[in-house]
């Protein structure tokens, strides 16, 4: 007989996988999808009805353009987990444990600077001064509808005004752009596992060749139909 003592050990559940957060660019992926468009759009037309040399021609630019439009607009991202981070950048994919971040900074760019000195510009996550100024203009603006409100109104009603303005005035309301929260998150990471033991492996660079590769094939293509041409 099987004794509760001689019972063979419970099997422990897997460990679910560290889930990235990924941040990518709306107006990038919708102007890339665009220009893939307009890309495809005269390049076939010109591949199908041209005549002479002209039918080459589209064929090697758009094996130098679709590359190119496809690493500058749909391929950068950024993933972020509790153990590192990972950028892909138009050529490259930066991999950094937190323990090796250094500092996460913003200013005509958003990039990482890591412990050993190098810095790696965040593509997926570019800076909107626009953006930043639209913000501004909107905190200030909940700003004078606080003052106003409290100015104006007494008791409760007046202190719900405050309440409001602040709402609309603090790092998760509208009164934030878009890149400046994404590295709000990310500096949030790096406050909490940055201090963790160091991760084994350090920083990997990986280069894109799935992406470069076409790109020259189509830029040597060119060339030389574009050399000996008469």
């Amino acid at each position: 007989m099987t004794t509760p003592d001689n019972k063979p050990p419970a099997s422990q559940p897997p460990v679910p996988a560290v889930k990235d957060r990924i941040y990518r660019s709306p107006m990038g992926l919708a102007g890339g999808a665009l220009l893939l468009a307009v890309v495809a759009w005269l390049g076939f037309d010109a591949l199908f009805k041209g005549h002479g040399r002209t039918p080459w021609l589209a064929l090697a630019s758009m094996i130098l353009v679709l590359p190119l439009v496809i690493a500058f607009t749909l391929r950068p991202a950024v993933f972020a987990n509790e153990d590192r981070l990972r950028i892909r950048n138009p050529y490259r994919v930066i991999t950094v444990p937190w323990t090796e971040v250094e500092a996460l900074r913003s200013s005509f760019t958003n990039e990482v600077r890591t412990k050993s000195g190098a810095k790696y510009q965040l593509w997926a996550v570019p800076v909107s001064l626009r953006g930043r100024k639209k913000a501004e203009r909107r905190a200030a603006a909940a700003a004078r509808r606080s003052a106003t409100g409290s100015a104006g109104l007494g008791g409760g009603i007046g202190a719900r005004g405050v309440g409001f303005g602040t709402l609309g005035a603090g790092g998760d309301g509208p009164s934030r752009a878009e890149s400046d929260k994404v590295m709000d998150d990310l500096r949030d990471l790096l406050d909490r596992r940055g201090n963790e033991e160091p991760a084994q492996g350090g920083t990997t660079i990986r280069w894109a060749y799935e992406v470069a590769a076409p790109t020259l094939a189509g830029a040597v293509l060119l060339v030389i139909l574009l050399a000996t041409g008469g």
